[in-house]
């Protein structure tokens, strides 16, 4: 991936009295009026500070959910504008109307050190769709764009990408954030040139997702374990049984190939537990994964399964995870999940870089009370993962090239 220009690079002068544009990460959970978890908003502080400080007018852009294209009113932004306000201690103002000239109007209205943001930017049809003429009427609102959400750099929609363009074709600049730029450091030294051993860890629902990544891991890595209801399909192509578990029927095959091709590096489950009934408080078994029968169903990695990924996390050196053992939202089926957080943890202690890839890996590191000892926990599980496979990020890609 080439080099990116970043906003720490502008001259902070040039900035003073300009109008910033800048792409955010505010997909957050909210009930009703109030933001239940922040830290995508604090994280994108110390780019807003950056460009307060330097006297500059912010327009922030944001999605929030999945609205198709039409105005929902339960996904306003409204709640993280508020959540915004007390983190900056300052008003911000929230610009409801999506007509360019209306938008064009509110932010030239508004006056010095100020943020204003737009409306969920998936209200509108031409965000996904990746619409030139929407990203150009947003481009037309400043002079230059900051792209600091990281969760939404591999897509190509009109408010990363479209928008990049659009403001390079205006003969400005579109620029990473500090956040952006912080995760790109991170995921860069944990695959371009990582301290041996190297261990990838993959979990979560399905294959299907993860193809590319688990072939490019497998020709990176010292050790790829696998987990999740993803490993089913590999026990499947093992000719063993998985009850009533997830399987992806279609993608057997491709196991085979890859459980092949992989040899001692690609590490599966030993034993799981079981249980009749995903909910909290149903019966857990442990089984040996030779012994699982119908009506069963694999909810988490079993403990001699736990025990050896431990080990060998522990004599790694460098350690990437994306995606759960299983479904560690049920604390019963968590042990897995947060053993694992553990050992990742345990091994940064030791002076490990430990690469958390967002998405649930970010919230079971969480779960488990270990963020703070991890080197890094991305913002952007899709992004981080096709990082991972070797694929590009249009919202990346877009950027100004570092000069």
């Amino acid at each position: 991936m080439r080099l990116k220009k970043t906003i720490s690079e502008i001259e902070p002068s040039w900035l003073t009295g300009r109008t910033v544009l800048v792409r955010v990460d505010y997909n957050v959970p909210v009930d009703g009026r109030h933001v239940t978890d922040d830290r995508r908003i604090r994280l994108s502080l110390p780019t807003l500070e950056l460009l307060l400080g330097a006297g500059a007018k912010v327009v922030l852009l944001s999605h929030l959910g999945r609205p198709r294209g039409i105005a929902v009113p339960e996904l306003s932004l409204a709640p993280a504008v508020d959540c915004l306000g007390s983190l900056l201690g300052m008003s911000v103002e929230l610009i409801t109307d999506t007509d360019p000239s209306t938008m064009a109007s509110a932010v030239r209205g508004a006056s010095g050190e100020c943020v204003l943001m737009l409306e969920n930017t998936r209200f509108l049809e031409g965000d996904v769709a990746n619409d030139p003429e929407l990203a150009m009427a947003w481009a037309e609102l400043g002079e230059l764009f900051v792209n600091d959400a990281f969760g939404t750099t591999h897509r190509a929609h009109a408010s990363t990408s479209g928008l990049a363009q659009a403001m390079v074709a205006r003969g400005y600049e579109a620029v990473s954030g500090l956040l952006v730029a912080r995760e790109l450091r991170f995921l860069d030294e944990a695959l371009r040139a990582p301290e041996r051993p190297l261990t990838a860890i993959l979990g979560g629902a399905k294959i299907s997702g993860k193809i590319d990544v688990i072939d490019a891991f497998l020709s990176r890595v010292d050790h790829l374990l696998i987990g999740g209801a993803m490993a089913n399909t590999f026990m499947r192509a093992l000719g063993l049984e998985t009850g009533s578990s997830l399987v992806e029927e279609d993608r057997v095959a491709l196991a085979a190939e890859l459980i092949e091709k992989g040899g001692e590096q690609l590490v599966l489950p030993v034993d799981y537990i079981v249980s009749r009934d995903i909910k909290a408080g149903a019966e857990t078994r442990v089984l040996d994964r030779s012994k699982i029968s119908n009506g069963d169903r694999i909810v988490d990695i079993g403990p001699k399964t736990r025990a050896h990924f431990t080990e060998v996390i522990g004599w790694s050196k460098s350690i990437v995870w994306n995606g759960p053992m299983g479904v560690f939202e049920i604390e019963s089926f968590s042990e897995g999940t947060v053993g694992i957080a553990h050992a990742v943890a345990d091994a940064c202690d030791r002076g490990a870089l430990g690469v958390i890839g967002g998405g649930d890996s970010g919230a079971a590191v969480e779960q488990a009370g270990v963020a703070s000892r991890v080197t890094h926990v991305s913002t952007g599980g899709g992004a981080s993962l096709q990082l991972f496979g070797g694929a590009t990020l249009p919202g990346i890609d877009s950027l100004t090239d570092k000069s």
